[in-house]
């Protein structure tokens, strides 16, 4: 033990240990009220021998400096760990160190005087015993700190199953509830699903996504994807702080339901992140499902039926060079979302009026009557935007 303390003064200090354990565990109670209670169980049996076997490696140190015990430490860092668990800070804790060491400054200070030690060595003594409290005490903050990030790692664990439960449609409402309740998740009145990511590269950090998607958020890895669930996603801003959280990652938000329905929201966001990575919709925004329902309807459900709709009623467009192809194209989406209006469409296409003329009189002897037809016209429309999108 540092403080060259003489081996003699344990002699004098030895005597004054039992009473000294016992009144320090009064005080303690007295004094601090946390534990204004009977030391019952396991902390109060850890607190009792806490304090017994720190009295009695602190006086066997000043007798052998040399003399050290590794189990004892082990006793003051499991005191931190057990304060984390019981919800506890550890002011408490520390608290009671502080009570112990000034009790045990004044009883070795009396019994150091009794047995005829000099004053400057009773200040040494002083010195020692507060630096051994400040090491108890940094063993403690140890545990404390371990057990936080133990408890706090199995916390994001069962967030992340509890992220991959919610996207099962095969699972009770009573397992996602005990779930919930293990991982210190508060389950929402509403939530939504949110598909994340770019689908290359490694497997995204589903913790940091959470988090960054603010409070009540859970994630989980897919791949090179994330399924991240939000709790109120229509609340006022909510919209703007989802999309500062991705940072331009494609991402795709699927409905607002009750947690029970959660699959649906899923289902919906992932075709939705599809039609995104295809670049059929969104433009690096975070996407809204349910504001893109059309290209859904056409897309995200048997792709070939989009195919072969557009190829029979596109069909009169197949003979002609790519170039004659793309512009009738593109004056037939016009001439069909603003029928009959030439000089809209005319402004929309940058071109002349008389070039819409000229080009919409081909159109008719190519499509014929169905560009009169209600049934027809509809069915162009959405073979048009069935068709994969302009690279």
């Amino acid at each position: 033990m540092a403080h060259d303390l003489p081996p003699a003064l344990a002699t004098a200090l030895r005597p004054a240990l039992p009473d000294l354990a016992q009144d320090i565990i009064v005080a303690i109670g007295r004094d601090v009220p946390d534990y204004a209670r009977p030391f019952e169980g396991p902390f109060g049996r850890a607190l009792g021998i806490g304090v017994e076997r720190a009295l009695a490696r602190f006086v066997d140190g000043i007798e052998d400096p040399a003399a050290g015990d590794g189990s004892v430490r082990e006793i003051y860092v499991a005191l931190g760990r057990g304060e984390m668990r019981a919800g506890r800070s550890l002011d408490a804790l520390l608290s009671a160190y502080r009570i112990g060491a000034r009790l045990a400054w004044e009883r070795f200070l009396a019994a150091g005087e009794a047995a005829g030690h000099e004053p400057r060595t009773l200040y040494r003594l002083a010195s020692a015993i507060f630096d051994y409290i400040d090491g108890i005490s940094a063993e403690s903050v140890e545990g404390f700190t371990e057990e936080r990030a133990a408890a706090e790692g199995e916390r994001q664990r069962r967030r992340r199953a509890l992220a991959r439960l919610l996207a099962r449609d095969d699972v009770s409402s009573e397992e996602v509830r005990d779930l919930a309740r293990l991982a210190a998740w508060a389950r929402p009145a509403a939530l939504a699903a949110l598909v994340v990511g770019d689908g290359t590269g490694d497997e995204p950090d589903a913790d940091r996504l959470a988090s960054r998607l603010g409070e009540g958020s859970i994630a989980a890895a897919e791949g090179a994807l994330a399924i991240a669930w939000v709790p109120d996603p229509e609340a006022p801003g909510r919209r703007a702080q989802l999309a500062a959280a991705l940072d331009e990652v494609p991402a795709a938000l699927g409905p607002t339901v009750v947690p029970e329905r959660a699959p649906l929201s899923l289902t919906r966001a992932r075709a939705a992140h599809a039609l995104v990575l295809d670049g059929r919709v969104g433009d690096g925004a975070l996407v809204v499902a349910d504001e893109h329902l059309p290209a859904l309807l056409l897309h995200a459900g048997d792709g070939a039926l989009a195919t072969d709709l557009a190829a029979r009623a596109l069909a009169p467009l197949d003979d002609l060079r790519p170039g004659a192809r793309g512009r009738l194209r593109t004056t037939l989406r016009a001439w069909l979302d603003h029928p009959g209006q030439v000089t809209r469409v005319a402004g929309e296409l940058h071109v002349h009026p008389q070039t819409v003329r000229y080009r919409v009189a081909q159109l008719r002897e190519l499509f014929g009557e169905r560009l009169e037809d209600a049934d027809a016209r509809f069915e162009l429309a959405l073979a048009l935007r069935a068709e994969p999108p302009a690279s």
